[in-house]
């Protein structure tokens, strides 16, 4: 039996966060156990009052005092996550929990360390969205492949699952947009076994509540040269 820790940072998201937690609470995966970790990010809306009300569809949830951004939400999930492996999972709807059986090929086959969902090879839908966000998200994974040795196809999909062990979240240094490449970063230097599967994506406008902007690519660029840089 495989124990993997679903962390769901969420940062205003009362329209959705019910309908996601459902959807993750429904997963049965055969040989799989899912821990689903919450962690409200400072929400000025009714998103912690919702997910304390169906407290059956979280087995832990934790309130932040003050927002501190999504790297600060995911850092208090790691520390709480016991799961031998870790999933992010936003709590919006562009990613659909449905395809966390497909995540799970790699590790229950091939005993894999990481497994990326990419939205880049051959999912079965892709909602079009902002032609500069495709634009940065293959700078950055070109450049995370240039400097990690990688073929990765979508380093900043959401649908990111790697061995806990791999990461220690004390040691992390941002707590922004850019920790993703920090972690993913991290752990492909930690682990040997990395795939990748085609996951579908369904992204939300900026006016039905996307936060991520162009801005963030210049962040996660760095992170990802400070981390080569450390690592020599």
């Amino acid at each position: 039996m495989v124990k993997v820790s679903v962390i769901i940072p969420a940062f205003n998201e009362e329209k959705t966060i019910l309908d996601v937690l459902a959807r993750v609470r429904q997963q049965h995966v055969d040989g799989v156990e899912f821990e689903i970790v919450v962690i409200d990010d400072g929400s000025k809306d009714r998103t912690a009052e919702l997910v304390e009300s169906r407290s059956d569809l979280c087995d832990r949830f934790i309130r932040q005092p003050r927002n501190g951004g999504k790297g600060a939400a995911v850092r208090a999930g790691l520390m709480a996550a016991t799961g031998d492996y870790v999933l992010f999972q936003d709590a919006d709807l562009e990613y659909d929990p449905n395809e966390y059986e497909k995540l799970l090929l790699p590790v229950r086959k091939f005993d894999a360390d990481i497994v990326m969902g990419s939205r880049f090879v051959a999912p079965v839908y892709t909602r079009v969205y902002y032609f500069w966000h495709k634009v940065g998200n293959h700078l950055i994974t070109l450049a995370f492949n240039l400097l990690n040795n990688t073929t990765f196809t979508d380093v900043y999909s959401c649908y990111l699952l790697f061995r806990r062990n791999l990461i220690d979240p004390e040691k992390l240094m941002s707590d922004g947009w850019e920790q993703q490449a920090e972690i993913l970063t991290k752990a492909v230097r930690a682990g040997t076994m990395f795939y990748e599967v085609p996951i579908s994506y369904h992204g939300r406008t900026y006016a039905e509540g996307k936060k991520i902007r162009a801005r963030h690519a210049f962040n996660v660029l760095s992170m990802i040269l400070r981390c080569r840089i450390m690592a020599r």
